[in-house]
């Protein structure tokens, strides 16, 4: 039986969400802090840190910044739900729909970690793995959690030659930011409805 447009995206969310949060518990649970664990090479790395901020590990205005941030990921989401319903009843193709359910599916992945993440985790560090349900209770109140990050691509890491202005000298890595599969969704619906979805994209924006 061929689902629904409205079936579709919460199958294509629940889906990548369940990976999302299952990888993330996995890393929090056997991984340190700095642990690395190369997958192809040095240019493919597991490697475990956690951001109190925004995607790909950028901060925004310390506590009150993440709670704020933490605020507006929630209203954002409600709007995009919203929107979601809005372009199902006027007609929107399945594959623009898929697009707009990345998007969404990056949004909620990393607002579950702020939320509850304080609450049912104790604090990672350079030393021990985290526990889930410590008996002492968690490292952060709600909404106050850190992000975890993992997906680490280094596919340059060499020192510049001394002539390079500025940066001679000095070690160059790309691509150095490290992130997770919710910030991944966001990235690929935000450049497949821009590269293939442009005319659609513009029509709902309308």
């Amino acid at each position: 039986m061929r689902l629904t447009p409205g079936k579709q995206v919460t199958l294509i969310v629940f889906i990548l969400l369940l990976i999302d949060q299952a990888v993330k518990v996995w890393i929090k649970t056997h991984m340190t802090i700095g642990e690395s664990i190369p997958v192809f090479g040095n240019w493919f790395q597991i490697y475990f840190i956690e951001n109190n901020g925004m995607a790909f590990g950028m901060q925004f205005g310390g506590s009150v910044g993440k709670f704020l941030l933490t605020a507006l990921r929630l209203v954002l989401i409600s709007i995009i739900i919203y929107y979601v319903k809005k372009l199902i009843e006027g007609g929107a193709t399945r594959a623009f729909l898929s697009g707009i359910a990345l998007i969404l599916v990056g949004a909620i992945g990393n607002v579950i970690d702020s939320m509850f993440y304080g609450l049912i985790f104790s604090e990672s560090n350079f030393t021990e793995v985290a526990t889930l349900f410590p008996d002492g209770g968690g490292y952060a109140p709600f909404m106050f959690g850190k992000v975890v990050d993992m997906l680490y691509f280094p596919l340059i890491d060499t020192v510049l030659p001394d002539w390079v202005p500025f940066w001679g000298g000095e070690q160059f890595i790309f691509f150095r930011p490290i992130f997770n599969i919710a910030d991944s969704c966001i990235t690929v619906g935000v450049f497949y409805l821009l590269l293939f979805k442009r005319r659609e994209l513009i029509h709902a924006l309308k």
